[in-house]
């Protein structure tokens, strides 16, 4: 074994590790505070995390799903697609009220929509932060590994070099 090379593997291994949970660890932080920022509680109707602030994973999954289910609400379950195929059908049979509603509807599930791909880029956000400390602590033990192996390594190699002399 070339202890050298385990030992400076060790070393970066360790190193890496660090970062990568640091990394992970301000990222998800950084998320965390941005939503504080936002002022956002869970709707009190939400079927959990009702009432809470939105700050982590959680409570902004729980926030994205209840928007879904208002904005369905509101548009009498169409969706974004739909509601552009029913304008499209009420302008041309000449109901422009029914397809102005319709439009409405329209912005409304679109509103919905992006405020639910933020909540949703925040929850993958504490995934990939997450994935981040897992892997950086298994670095560690992988670093640290290294290390006691070339230790070992070294020892083994100075007890031959002793029992030669």
């Amino acid at each position: 074994m070339n202890t050298k090379l385990a030992k400076i593997t060790g070393i970066v291994t360790l190193i890496f590790g660090v970062l990568f949970i640091g990394t992970g660890a301000a990222a998800w932080f950084v998320v965390s505070d941005q939503l504080k920022a936002e002022n956002i509680t869970v709707a009190e109707d939400a079927d959990f995390a009702a009432g809470d602030q939105v700050a982590g994973p959680i409570s902004a999954f729980a926030q994205a799903q209840i928007i879904q289910e208002h904005a369905l609400n509101i548009t009498g379950g169409e969706t974004y697609a739909t509601l552009g195929g029913l304008a499209r059908q009420a302008e041309e049979a000449g109901d422009e009220e029914a397809a102005a509603e319709y439009n409405a509807q329209r912005t409304t599930m679109m509103n919905a929509s992006f405020l639910r791909s933020s909540l949703f880029t925040s929850v993958l956000s504490f995934g990939v932060a997450l994935f981040a400390i897992g892997v950086g602590a298994w670095m560690l033990l992988a670093g640290a590994t290294f290390l006691s192996s070339s230790r070992r390594a070294e020892d083994v190699v100075a007890d031959r070099r002793a029992d030669t002399y």
